[in-house]
C-alpha cells in the first residue's frame, strides 16, 4: 500500500488522491512524438491505484506492445485548492518529487487514431510510480526545476520548468479551475523530450534539482 513519505523517511499525514497529469507540456516532446503543441494543457487523470513507489521498483504490463518512461516532475497537494489564482498556486504544495507517468505507447496510438480516451493506456494499476516527496523549501529555485532520467547508466530525458509550455502555477490554476485540488492529491507536470520503452530489468536513476536521485529497476 502506497503512503506518501518523505526523503527522511517519514510518512506524510496526507491520504493519496488522484494523480492528475498534463499532456504535452513540453514543446520538444510533442514534436517528438509528432502531436501539435497545444493551445491549452491537455489534461488527464490517473486514479490513486495507478501510484506505486518509485524506490523499491515496479512492474510493467505484458504483451500489451512498448511500454514507454516519460519522466516528470511531481507536485503534493497540501491544501485544498479550488479555482485559486496562479500567484497563490505554491501556497497549495507542499513537496516536489518525480514520477513516472508510464505509457502503454502502441495502445495510446490506437486510442488516438480513433479519437478516444487515453486512461486504457496511462491509468492502469502501477502507472505512476513516484518517488519519495521532497519539501519545497530545500529546492533550490521553484522557477527553475530541473529533472533527469538515466536508463542503465545512459541519460535519456533531461528538462527543466522553464521550458513548460504552461509553468507550474499556471497549471496548478488552470486544473483547479477544472476540478477541486484535494489534500494529498498529485500533480504530474507534463514530460522533457526524450521518451522511450522499458524492458524488464531496466535500471533507472531519475534526479530532480541536480541534487536529488532516486533509483529504481523494471521488475
Amino acid at each position: 500500500m502506497y503512503q506518501h513519505t518523505n526523503i527522511e523517511n517519514q510518512n506524510i499525514p496526507l491520504p493519496l488522491g488522484k494523480v492528475v497529469c498534463v499532456g504535452r507540456n513540453y514543446a520538444e516532446h510533442a514534436k517528438e512524438l509528432g502531436n501539435e503543441v497545444p493551445d491549452a494543457p491537455i489534461l488527464f487523470i490517473k486514479p490513486a491505484t495507478a501510484v506505486v513507489s518509485l524506490e523499491h521498483g515496479f512492474a510493467i504490463p505484458q504483451h500489451k506492445g512498448n511500454v514507454h518512461h516519460e519522466a516528470e516532475i511531481a507536485l503534493l497537494i497540501s491544501q485544498d485548492a479550488s479555482q485559486i489564482l496562479a500567484e497563490n498556486a505554491w501556497s497549495h504544495v507542499s513537496h516536489v518529487s518525480v514520477a513516472l507517468d508510464l505509457t502503454l505507447r502502441d495502445v495510446q496510438s490506437k486510442l488516438k487514431e480513433k479519437s478516444h480516451p487515453w486512461e486504457i493506456a496511462k491509468a492502469f494499476d502501477g502507472a505512476c510510480p513516484l518517488g519519495k516527496w521532497v519539501h519545497k523549501d530545500a529546492i533550490s529555485d521553484l522557477n527553475n526545476i530541473a529533472i533527469e532520467l538515466y536508463k542503465n547508466g545512459e541519460q535519456k530525458q533531461k528538462g527543466d520548468s522553464t521550458q513548460m509550455i504552461t509553468p507550474i502555477p499556471e497549471l496548478i490554476a488552470y486544473m483547479s479551475n477544472i476540478f477541486t485540488l484535494k489534500a494529498g492529491d498529485v500533480i504530474l507536470t507534463g514530460t522533457p523530450a526524450g521518451v522511450g520503452p522499458l524492458e524488464n530489468g531496466d535500471g533507472l536513476l531519475a534526479k530532480l534539482d541536480g541534487q536529488y536521485e532516486f533509483p529504481s529497476k523494471v521488475i
